[in-house]
């Protein structure tokens, strides 16, 4: 199965991309452990977290090839071959920047850049992309996705990113989102392991009722 049909996949039984905002290398393993034992299927380290190059690279290492590795907050050419190089698999951006698109898509990533209007979903699809991040969603809300969603074409996708917690999961779902992504809400390097390990728990009896 090639990176895009695993990514559907994936997205299809659990749609949650854990975005570990902040993790580090020495807990990256751990904390990805849990998320799995949970259902989580594609996991996401942000570059602006310590050594995120690093981690990626420990996660894709430790972790079934059926599991998705990708990072996040990629905002230049220079930081697509670095997460290339590291191993991710996807390249997730808070922004529409064609030139990280392409970069991407040249190393054979699959792009999931920022979109906030439909000139930049517009655009971005023009380009190839065919999944995007609805960002800040707590900005846009549910009505907009809806609205977009109407005008868009079937082969094209859209992950909420912003303001979206483990309960939104099922309604954004059924408003037609491909996932959500969660990041603080789920994954904080300031709560302890127990709470985290609580929360893992809320996330697979959310996600059972995907499987």
């Amino acid at each position: 199965m090639n990176r895009t049909d695993q990514l559907f996949s994936n997205l299809k039984a659990a749609p949650l991309i854990a975005i570990l905002r902040g993790v580090t290398p020495e807990k990256v393993l751990e904390v990805a452990d849990h998320l799995v034992d949970a259902g989580v299927k594609v996991i996401e380290v942000p570059l602006n977290s310590p050594e995120a190059c690093a981690s990626i690279k420990l996660l894709r290492n430790h972790l079934p090839q059926t599991i998705t590795v990708g990072a996040g907050t990629v905002l230049s050419v220079a930081d697509v071959e670095a997460i290339a190089e590291a191993g991710a698999e996807i390249c997730i951006s808070p922004n529409l920047d064609l030139d990280v698109v392409s970069a991407a898509q040249k190393l054979g990533l699959i792009s999931i850049p920022g979109i906030a209007t439909s000139s930049e979903f517009f655009t971005a699809y023009k380009s190839d992309v065919r999944i995007m991040k609805l960002f800040p969603f707590s900005n846009l809300g549910t009505s907009f996705m809806k609205s977009l969603r109407s005008v868009s074409p079937k082969d094209s996708h859209l992950i909420p990113v912003g303001g979206v917690g483990v309960k939104d999961i099922v309604e954004l779902v059924q408003s037609g989102a491909l996932a959500v992504g969660i990041g603080n809400s789920l994954y904080d390097p300031k709560i302890s392991n127990e709470e985290f390990i609580e929360r893992c728990s809320m996330v697979k009896k959310v996600l059972t009722q995907f499987a």
